[in-house]
């Protein structure tokens, strides 16, 4: 229904001062009108001004009671449709900036996981074979994600601040833990529950919050911060290569775990949040303790419609697909190396490389997205470029190393996209104050995935051969296909086959 309201005038305010959040406050218990912006009312959602017809002013904490008018939930405009964002200064600058010290350690474990599977599977579990050491980092990945989902919604109601600091002590502890094991059911519970645990608890507030302060150019910023994986993923082999012949692997693990402490410091200052969407907080106010956190961290956490939202499912289905395809490969690429007969040094230059090129191949695809031709045609294009390379490089000419340093090069040029870009292709069909929830739920959907599809690549590679290397091979790029036809799918369902910037 409409609302019979005077159009008010609005008083000029900085809202994008630093220390500043705006609270969204889509609908309060008693449904009624209070700091909700509508299109019809000229009030901008999150300005925190109240209307009050009597005087058809505007305030801001005043003392007046607002005359308050019933309004259907879905009424209530999109965020992104009324919502002005920054789009630069000092403060966006500063939280893309502490987003990405924070993604250096998170992301760049992962995209470094290989480093630390090659000497594991080599020294401490010799005796296994790759399929049960790939459960230690499939369980990783599959707890960040999990935990990411809880994580993203409690950054949507109450900021990145507690996430950060818990998820810091965890994410170092469980490296430092890591570098005393011995057996495998130590690396599950060092490597695989605690550090996942303390990286599912950052990994949603690092992504997210840069999205609080850019639109138009929200995937190149994303991109940017996301860079902070492919430092990491340059970095932390190179030293664990020259660390672990000259201390071992446990200070080797020690050592990373103070780097990533220090570049944990940064997130801690800088990444804040803008939006908070405290209306669902306060819908349960009223409710005893233990049923206001059932309410608003675990039913508000999974909301089944998404699962009949198509432009969501299949959007989600295309990251856990590519991104799964990313993390297999950087596992078992250097393991293929050392098959070949290059050595330890060499498997490691060559992760080095993948995460080098993934630098440009981050920013790159996300500023020719906001420019040119979009999150997902983007997604697409460059899923197709890493098919191609894996087919027409990697499977019949992996035995010579040139080709294999031109693989390794190529591939993160257009891998780097798939960390860099699923943020904003998630963005572009969400809510903002929703996109920490819509976010680590397509995480989940990412680690369900890498559960099983994981250990299948190990299962896949068996005893190790030519062959069995080449099946790989076929099978990443299949899981790639798969996830530029779910992308594909998702562009169809809100465009069509229409060729637009989208």
């Amino acid at each position: 229904m409409s609302l019979p309201l005077p159009q008010p005038s609005l008083k000029k305010v900085d809202r994008y001062e630093a220390e500043k959040t705006i609270e969204l406050n889509t609908i309060d218990t008693n449904n009624s009108l209070t700091g909700i912006g509508s299109k019809s009312t000229g009030i901008v959602t999150g300005s925190g001004f109240t209307k009050n017809p009597s005087t058809g002013g505007e305030g801001e904490g005043s003392d007046h009671q607002p005359e308050t008018h019933e309004l259907n939930e879905d009424e209530i405009p999109l965020v992104n449709e009324d919502l002005e964002f920054p789009e630069g200064g000092l403060q966006a600058y500063l939280v893309v900036f502490g987003s990405f010290m924070g993604l250096v350690p998170v992301f760049g474990l992962i995209n470094s996981a290989g480093a630390i599977e090659n000497y594991v599977a080599s020294h401490q579990l010799s005796a296994l074979s790759p399929s049960s050491v790939s459960w230690i980092f499939s369980l990783n990945i599959f707890i960040q994600c999990c935990i990411g989902v809880f994580s993203g919604s409690i950054f949507d109601k109450h900021g990145s601040r507690i996430l950060l600091s818990i998820g810091s002590v965890f994410f170092c502890g469980g490296l430092f833990a890591t570098g005393n094991c011995k057996t495998v059911y130590q690396f599950v519970l060092a490597y695989g529950v605690v550090n996942g645990f303390g990286s599912g608890l950052m990994m949603s507030p690092l992504v997210s919050v840069v999205s609080h302060y850019f639109k138009k150019k929200r995937a190149t910023y994303v991109s940017i911060a996301s860079i902070g994986g492919s430092v990491g993923g340059i970095v932390m082999p190179l030293m664990l290569r020259a660390l672990y012949p000259k201390v071992g692997f446990a200070w080797a693990m020690r050592c990373l775990a103070f780097i990533c402490m220090f570049s944990l410091i940064f997130p801690l200052i800088f990444a804040k949040e803008r939006i908070r969407n405290v209306a669902k907080v306060r819908n349960v106010s009223h409710l005893p303790l233990h049923k206001r956190i059932f309410h608003s961290y675990i039913k508000d956490v999974f909301d089944y419609k998404l699962l009949f939202e198509v432009k969501f499912i299949f959007c989600a289905l295309a990251v856990a697909l590519a991104e799964s395809s990313l993390i297999i490969c950087s596992i078992y690429f250097p393991s293929y190396t050392i098959m070949r007969g290059y050595g330890e040094n060499t498997s490691y230059l060559l992760l080095t490389v993948i995460n080098s090129a993934g630098i440009l191949g981050r920013y790159l695809p996300g500023y020719i997205a906001d420019k040119f031709l979009g999150s997902f045609n983007v997604a697409m294009i460059t899923l197709s470029g890493c098919v191609i390379l894996s087919l027409a490089l990697w499977l019949p000419f992996g035995y010579s190393l040139k080709v294999l340093y031109t693989y390794a090069a190529f591939y993160g040029l257009c891998s780097g996209s798939i960390l860099s870009i699923s943020p904003s292709c998630c963005g572009q069909i969400s809510r903002t104050d929703e996109f920490g929830k819509r976010y680590s739920t397509m995480f989940l959907m990412a680690a369900l995935a890498m559960l099983g599809l994981l250990p299948l690549g190990g299962a896949i590679i068996g005893d190790g051969t030519v062959r069995h290397y080449n099946n790989f091979i076929v099978y990443l790029s299949m899981l790639t296909v798969g996830a530029i036809c779910c992308y594909g799918v998702s562009r169809y369902s809100v465009v069509g086959f229409k060729l637009c910037k989208f």
